[in-house]
């Protein structure tokens, strides 16, 4: 799986829309052939337009807005957020099952948590 490098990128580049979208897509698809509902659930879900994804996606976009490329980075961001709260919710199910062998694990989750939400706000 290809992560956005934005050290590489210019963060007003198409290129960083790009890499963020593809990146979105491929973790919200279910498998082949499902990459058309999956830009429309994140459509759906973060109001960015499907057409828009799709270009983006394809490489085609020539440019992206400002605007647009901060939507795109926030939803990113979520999309992060809510892999490390799944994550979190599995180390706790454990240790209340007994095993706390991953509860040092948990705080960076919670501190990662903390730190994506920090992003986000930033880019409102």
């Amino acid at each position: 799986m290809r992560l956005p490098k934005s050290g590489n990128l210019n963060p007003m580049s198409v290129e960083a829309a790009t890499e963020y979208v593809r990146t979105m897509v491929q973790r919200e698809s279910r498998g082949p052939g499902d990459l058309d509902n999956a830009m429309n659930r994140i459509e759906q879900r973060y109001g960015l337009p499907f057409w828009t994804l799709w270009h983006l996606r394809r490489g085609r976009a020539k440019s992206v807005e400002a605007s647009l490329l901060a939507r795109i980075k926030g939803a990113y961001l979520d999309m992060c957020a809510k892999q490390a709260g799944n994550l979190l919710h599995e180390i706790e199910i454990e240790a209340a099952a007994g095993d706390d062998t991953d509860l040092d694990l948990a705080d960076a989750l919670r501190a990662l948590a903390a730190k994506i939400e920090t992003r986000k706000a930033a880019l409102k």
